[in-house]
């Protein structure tokens, strides 16, 4: 949770690949990603996230510029990563099997926008396609899909 300065919480640690530059209005932000793990039942699950210098930023910060939408970040950001790991992610009756989850609850839950930008992601792979691609090409592909999607929560 944020301090009671306004705090801003620091990066969960290194990325397991280089960080990725993000483009938001002449700010220097970076993507990274943790060390993923493979649970038992092919869930692919790593952390996902946004900083500067200072620390995480907030959803808000990569949000439209009108402010945010009444629909909560992760509702907007789930699409827009299937779509960019599209043909990746498996697909059981109809449905990709991705999860996102927020890293760290918003200090108001009435404004999911104030959250820190960290999510907690989980993917089932296309077994064949995953079976192309070690380990470090498929961290480096899913943080270029999550930059990609982050720059995308700013438009209305």
């Amino acid at each position: 949770m944020l301090g009671p300065m306004g705090d801003r919480l620091p990066a969960p640690g290194p990325s397991v690949v280089p960080v990725q530059a993000l483009r938001a209005e002449g700010r220097a932000l970076s993507a990274g990603i943790g060390e993923p793990t493979t649970l038992g039942d092919d869930w692919w699950v790593s952390l996902l996230w946004v900083a500067d210098r200072d620390g995480l930023v907030s959803f808000r910060d990569l949000g439209p510029s009108a402010g945010p939408p009444p629909d909560p970040p992760l509702l907007r950001l789930g699409p827009l990563i299937a779509g960019a790991l599209s043909g990746m992610i498996l697909e059981e009756g109809g449905r990709q099997m991705l999860r996102l989850r927020m890293g760290i609850p918003p200090p108001d839950e009435r404004l999911p926008w104030e959250a820190p930008l960290i999510v907690l992601s989980a993917f089932r792979w296309e077994p064949m396609r995953a079976a192309t691609m070690d380990e470090a090409e498929l961290a480096t592909t899913v943080l270029t899909g999550f930059r990609r999607s982050v720059e995308s929560l700013a438009r209305p």
